[in-house]
């Protein structure tokens, strides 16, 4: 089995680990200032747009909870499976952009970092067939609920899933998750 090499920019981690921190720091700051909430609920009068933002919003930690709002909001006065079935291709979206970022960037840094003679064993754990299937499983069940699609992508990257298989399975599963906000909402009115 050939270990990969380190990566050829040391820095890249460094340079990843910056962006992320600043785009947590910009989530947060969306978040309290409660630009999502608004920008989501100025869109409330157009169902199919506000399912969409919504569903996008959904997808990220600091963005879900005024996501989820909204997203009752619209399917209390709309239809819960408009809403879903819009939400659900806005989240698959925002999945598309998060998953592209964590598998071409941090999963190729995680496993270099495991390429050093102390870690072969873990290093060879990751290039089993069975490792790949138990990340994208655990990694369906995240998104299936209601902890952060960001976990559950990282890990679907690290089970090497391919975009084909992750935008009819991050759709369904998010779509599904609107739906039950949505018809829970409407039990609520």
């Amino acid at each position: 089995m050939e270990i990969p090499a380190p990566a050829k920019h040391p820095n890249q981690l460094a340079k990843n680990l910056i962006i992320i921190l600043a785009s947590i720091f910009a989530a947060v700051l969306l978040a309290k200032t409660g630009v999502v909430g608004i920008i989501l609920t100025q869109t409330k009068e157009i169902e199919i747009l506000a399912s969409f933002l919504g569903g996008f919003f959904f997808t990220s930690v600091f963005t879900v909870a005024p996501a989820t709002v909204v997203l009752a909001q619209v399917a209390q006065e709309n239809s819960p499976f408009i809403v879903a079935l819009f939400g659900g291709l806005g989240a698959v979206a925002g999945d598309l952009i998060l998953f592209r970022f964590l598998k071409s960037h941090l999963t190729d840094q995680l496993v270099s970092l495991f390429s050093h003679p102390k870690s072969e064993r873990l290093l060879k754990l990751f290039h089993l067939n069975i490792f790949h299937w138990l990340m994208v499983f655990v990694g369906a069940l995240v998104i299936a609920s209601p902890l952060p699609d960001e976990l559950g992508l990282m890990l679907m990257g690290l089970g090497e899933l391919k975009t084909r298989f992750l935008i009819p399975l991050s759709f369904v599963l998010n779509a599904l998750g609107i739906l039950v906000i949505g018809l829970v909402a409407r039990q609520l009115v």
